[in-house]
């Protein structure tokens, strides 16, 4: 499914961890350790969007030319799922910085409702990426992304592993600035605001709360 504003990332290697991840008789320890592998897939494309300025290095023969990076990137997952991306970003960038965004879902409302928040400084001078797994109905993306900028982060990305339809719609209303990178926009959204066919609650089969 191609939408505006939506990086699908194809690679046989997530599509088979993303089947592993649906699968309800993967434990919480495998589900863990995949999450992790799946979420360096998505960092290796959402870092396509850092700024990079050139530099020249001396090599053992000459003087080449080349790029560093330009800005410094700061992950956001939203807690808790979120935490389980974090390690697959800072396996390519060990200098990244991280903070911490505490969100749940009112079951009622399905609205989300905030109660952490612990942000590195100079939001305003980095690439902020918010990550989480599930982008279900957007709220709790969209709120998060509303923090950030009041806090002061004018380049985001949303990186999630499943999204829904109504999820993406939700965010790129409220916020069309902001690039979601997925590995999947799955069918749609159920009466209680469950991804389908989706992979359950991430936090939970993360943590083994079930």
């Amino acid at each position: 499914m191609e939408m505006e504003g939506v990086q699908v990332v194809d690679h046989p290697l997530l599509r088979r961890d993303l089947t592993l991840l649906r699968d309800e008789s993967t434990s919480h320890g495998q589900f863990r350790h995949i999450l992790s592998g799946a979420s360096s897939y998505l960092a290796y494309e959402a870092l396509r969007y850092v700024r990079t300025r050139p530099v020249d290095v001396q090599t053992p023969l000459e003087l080449a030319s080349g790029v560093a990076l330009d800005e410094t990137v700061v992950v956001v997952p939203i807690l808790r799922a979120g935490l389980g991306m974090v390690d697959g970003f800072i396996r390519f960038l060990p200098e990244a910085r991280v903070g911490h965004l505490g969100m749940y879902r009112d079951e009622a409302t399905h609205e989300p409702v905030d109660y952490y928040s612990n942000l590195p400084k100079g939001l305003n001078e980095a690439l902020v990426v918010v990550v989480d797994p599930m982008l279900a109905t957007g709220g709790s993306a969209s709120s998060a992304i509303s923090h950030l900028k009041r806090a002061g982060a004018k380049r985001l990305l949303m990186v999630c592993l499943v999204a829904a339809p109504e999820g993406v719609r939700a965010l790129r209303e409220s916020h069309p600035d902001v690039q979601i990178v997925t590995a999947v926009v799955d069918r749609e959204l159920d009466g209680n605001a469950y991804i389908r066919p989706g992979l359950g609650d991430a936090g939970d089969r993360t943590y083994g709360t079930l």
